[in-house]
């Protein structure tokens, strides 16, 4: 291997002068030919100050050199014993993918020029070389390898633009989730204040809800839906005189009336807001009953939505299970056996097969769980992962 710095030819000064303004440093170039004189007429044309030139008598060497040194381009003659120029040129796109690469062939070689430029050369030059071609192909070669690991920089770079930016916006959606989630804790929270009898109900009946709805195999979607409309399918008693809500006796007819009206006061007050609108027909239809004796449309059987159907259940099993001012709490099993008894009249009876077949000591689980949760602070109940609805899914 011969470093050489040879003065350069008139013919090609002009042509070098001008990639040495193109290039603050000099462009450092491996020629590789098993000819001796076409490595030193090569070494001459490529040469200080635009131009540092190494050579290499075979593609063996040349590889070897590309290991232990840096190069900007490599100038190889197709026909060489051992490493041929074309196993060169493929070995070197492997290795380096922008380093500009030309190969030398003979008059009669010109189509093995051409198929190597379709293997990855950047330009072929035909024996006998002449400076000029030589240093305005390199020139033109090494432009085009400069551009080639521009753009990718920039594909890199937009690359994590992108992802920085995905980030922020995953951010931005997660903070608002969060304020979706303080909403609808807020909505949860007056429900409560206006029936502090049934404090905690909503809560259950949306934990209630989900396990059944994950036995049937709900996506993550579904369960986020459902959890919401569970969550708030009372908030229509907000419209409801107190008068009638907290009546510690039974209703007339006129006040049940009235009460009845508040599926279709929460659907009036969900529907319209984006994050709820998909929830609004659980709010609207959880009083319905599987043998058309619900309310307030009086729907029958498939014609009530899954989600209420599933609510159904989960409402009636929390409000056995809960104390009232008129009655006390019953057992998870008497709950059990009441909601087998009206299944196909009340309740869809695929729906309270699902119920059935979850073991029993799941459902006072949850409700412990959540009257310990109803025990935090404030601040710990906003903070808590147990209490997050969002977009999201509450965990188990």
């Amino acid at each position: 291997m011969i470093p050489t710095d040879q003065v350069l030819p008139t013919e090609a000064k002009a042509t070098t002068d001008k990639v040495l303004s193109d290039h603050e440093t000099e462009t450092l170039v491996l020629v590789v030919d098993d000819d001796a004189a076409a490595c030193k007429l090569l070494s001459i044309i490529l040469s200080a100050p635009a131009f540092r030139c190494t050579t290499a008598c075979s593609g063996e060497e040349a590889l070897a050199a590309l290991q232990r040194e840096r190069f900007d381009a490599v100038v190889s003659d197709l026909h060489m014993p051992g490493i041929s120029g074309m196993e060169l040129l493929t070995e070197v796109r492997r290795r380096h993918p922008y380093m500009a690469f030309l190969v030398t062939t003979g008059v009669d070689d010109v189509d093995v020029g051409v198929q190597a430029m379709r293997c990855g050369a950047d330009d072929y030059l035909v024996k006998p070389l002449r400076e000029s071609a030589v240093v305005a192909s390199l020139e033109s070669a090494l432009h085009k390898r400069q551009l080639e690991k521009q753009v990718e920089n920039y594909r890199q770079h937009l690359e994590e633009m992108v992802a920085e930016r995905t980030q922020q916006l995953q951010a931005a959606f997660q903070q608002i989730e969060r304020s979706y989630e303080d909403t609808l804790q807020a909505l949860g929270a007056a429900i409560d204040l206006r029936d502090h009898e049934t404090a905690g109900h909503s809560q259950r009946v949306c934990r209630y809800s989900l396990e059944i709805a994950r036995a049937m195999g709900w996506s993550d979607k579904q369960l986020g839906s459902l959890a919401r409309g569970a969550y708030l399918h009372d908030i229509g008693k907000l419209g409801i005189p107190d008068g009638i809500l907290l009546k510690p006796g039974p209703l007339t007819a006129d006040e049940r009336r009235l009460m009845q009206r508040h599926v279709q006061i929460g659907f009036d007050l969900v529907k319209d807001i984006p994050f709820l609108a998909d929830v609004a027909e659980i709010v609207l239809t959880h009083h319905e009953r599987s043998d058309g004796g619900g309310y307030p449309r009086g729907l029958k059987g498939e014609e009530i939505l899954l989600g209420a159907r599933i609510f159904a259940v989960a409402d009636t099993l929390d409000a056995i299970t809960s104390d009232r001012p008129y009655r006390r709490a019953s057992s998870f099993e008497s709950a059990r056996e009441t909601i087998r008894h009206l299944s196909g009249s009340q309740f869809d009876p695929h729906v309270v097969s699902v119920f059935l077949n979850i073991p029993e000591e799941t459902w006072p689980t949850i409700a412990r769980n959540q009257r310990q949760i109803a025990a935090l602070s404030p601040q710990l109940r906003r903070t808590t992962s147990l209490l997050r609805l969002g977009l999201g899914v509450l965990p188990r």
